[in-house]
């Protein structure tokens, strides 16, 4: 199980004390610091069963200066999409907890942790 975190968000620090008191076995990754790859990224994306701008935090500066609220939600624009999370990672929804079944999820709430930790 992999967990991508920014320590700055009060989120994903839930989460990890979550997965610590239920004795998880997990690995972190600062997702700023070692910013995943466009390939990474769609591969989250098909065990989440997401497209890139379901993930896309649309609120963040960078969202706004590249006037993703603009941007086609298609699939000839979902390359754009994962180009723009790796670019700007900052972007990317977390945390974001990869299952040991294959799948994963956008760990927004203790309910999602939970169910991370089930598969």
């Amino acid at each position: 199980m992999e967990i991508w975190i920014n320590p700055a968000c009060s989120k994903c620090r839930s989460a990890l004390t979550l997965l610590d008191a239920e004795g998880a076995d997990y690995t972190v990754r600062r997702y700023l610091e070692d910013v995943p790859s466009p390939d990474e990224i769609r591969a989250v994306l098909e065990r989440l069963g997401l497209e890139p701008w379901d993930i896309t935090r649309t609120q963040e500066a960078a969202a706004k200066e590249l006037g993703l609220k603009d941007w086609a939600r298609d699939d000839a624009s979902r390359d754009r999409w994962v180009e723009a999370l790796a670019a700007h990672p900052k972007l990317i929804q977390r945390p974001i907890i990869t299952a040991e079944d294959g799948t994963a999820v956008v760990a927004r709430s203790e309910e999602a942790v939970r169910d991370a930790l089930s598969r």
